[in-house]
């Protein structure tokens, strides 16, 4: 094994990265009204140059620089003013500074979300709601999952189910809270042979499960022109090894990490339906993965299909 091998880790690619922007995302306490569709398409851009291999973390000093780009149009649609559907298919690109293997591009899973409000309480100084996001996401073109972390995805199918709650003050103040369990079927891979706590001799890979937990805060200002939110991000998975000194990383690790971020989202009064949205995310601990820092940006537009009637309007 060559000793760029040696310190290859894996980089989990988890839904819609570790950057989470609030424009009707599976993740937020956002639903489009009846009839109007949300094009969104987003850019996102990663980069790293330490890693935790288990909980130590070190240089990845054989692949420098390593970097992760996206490309991900998402659409989003009101079936009804309670019913959200989601969609997104994001084309990743990866590479290194200094490496000696080649980084990969291609389009990689699709996923389908469909978000409801279940919970809704508002008078003239509190704004009280409950959501539930069910999701599930395929590969669609044949990358290879264990080519870490050049990979640009794990290469499984995965079903999830996440919690939304939001408080909101007079309409300027809010506090919104998540939490979501992430179920991850085996991905194959081009080997019948892999250690996994333990010798395994298969061509699948079993991928650990996860919980995920969000904590955001956010605030109106410039007459609600502008939106700001910092908050926290926390995944936790269920079951998996670590990476192993002589090993590159692989699908079967479990996957940890804490980051911050904060993201701002402009509305153009000039420019009606539409919306600008700029974030930062950055790894502050983790466990099998790169101390990533993220920028993402995106420019959203709003309008209806078909417009309301005016018994709707009144609702």
């Amino acid at each position: 094994m060559t000793k760029t091998f040696k310190h290859f880790i894996f980089i989990f690619c988890i839904g819609l990265s570790i950057t989470h922007l609030r424009s009707q995302t599976p993740t937020d306490a956002l639903l489009m009204d009846k009839n109007q569709l949300c094009i969104a398409p987003m850019y996102t851009h990663e980069s790293w140059k330490e890693y935790w291999e288990g909980t130590l973390l070190r240089d990845n000093l054989n692949i420098g620089i390593f970097t992760k780009q996206s490309i991900n149009p998402m659409l989003a649609y009101g079936i009804t003013d309670k019913i959200s559907v989601l969609l997104s298919l994001p084309y990743v690109t990866t590479k290194d500074s200094r490496g000696q293997l080649q980084g990969v591009s291609g389009i990689q899973d699709l996923s389908l979300f469909l978000k409801a409000k279940l919970l809704n309480f508002k008078n003239s100084s509190h704004d009280f709601g409950g959501f539930l996001t069910a999701g599930f996401g395929t590969p669609i073109s044949n990358y290879l999952s264990d080519y870490q972390p050049y990979a640009i995805g794990l290469g499984t199918q995965e079903f999830s189910l996440r919690a939304i709650v939001k408080y909101e003050y007079k309409t300027q103040t809010y506090l919104r809270l998540g939490a979501g369990y992430y179920h991850r079927t085996d991905t194959k891979v081009e080997r019948d042979y892999h250690y996994n706590n333990g010798s395994v001799y298969s061509e699948y890979m079993d991928v650990p499960n996860a919980m995920q937990y969000e904590v955001t805060l956010g605030q109106w200002v410039a007459n609600n022109s502008l939106q700001i939110e910092v908050g926290t991000h926390i995944q936790s998975s269920n079951s998996g090894d670590d990476i192993r000194r002589q090993n590159p990383g692989q699908p079967t690790n479990k996957v940890n990490f804490t980051n911050g971020s904060i993201s701002l989202r402009y509305f153009p009064a000039f420019l009606n339906g539409v919306s600008i949205i700029g974030s930062y995310a950055q790894n502050f601990a983790g466990r099998n993965i790169g101390k990533t820092q993220a920028l993402t940006g995106t420019i959203t537009y709003q309008f209806y299909l078909k417009k309301k009637n005016n018994s709707e309007t009144a609702n």
